[in-house]
């Protein structure tokens, strides 16, 4: 048992050394799919009417609404999810906490964000901002 348990140790250590700290998420793993933000630093959002998403089109074409819609160009590397000049509405919500989400998504993907994808939630990570979205589906 205790050669057991020492074997499973080494094994997830191992695991994680050969990541190398890298999240890997691929273009393939978020095409086609819809993301509702759940979360913002730990803080849960209130979805209201309209709930912040993102939703990655052919050839990671990416479109959603935080409080503003947005459009544009994505990119996967190394783990990173980024999407440089978003085209993007310029409209003032009611709501603080959805304007501000304009400027930290748009800050996000211009930098890069690094990208988890794990069973049905996607998270994007910079140094300062942790967004956590849950998969929906597109049809919806």
């Amino acid at each position: 048992m205790k050669y057991f348990i020492a074997l499973t140790a080494a094994t997830l250590l191992l695991a994680g050394c050969a990541r190398d700290g890298k999240v890997s998420v691929t273009p393939d793993e978020l095409m086609h799919h819809r993301f509702v933000l759940q979360t913002v630093n730990g803080t849960a959002i209130n979805p209201g009417s309209n709930p912040p998403e993102i939703s990655f089109d052919e050839k990671m074409h990416l479109s959603g609404v935080m409080c503003n819609r947005f459009t544009g160009q994505g990119k996967v590397s190394d783990g990173a999810l980024s999407a440089k000049n978003l085209a993007m509405t310029r409209m003032m919500c009611a709501d603080p906490q959805r304007n501000q989400l304009d400027q930290t998504f748009s800050a996000m993907m211009n930098e890069g964000a690094q990208a988890d994808l794990t069973g049905n939630q996607l998270t994007l990570a910079t140094a300062e901002q942790t967004l956590i979205f849950k998969l929906a589906d597109l049809g919806q």
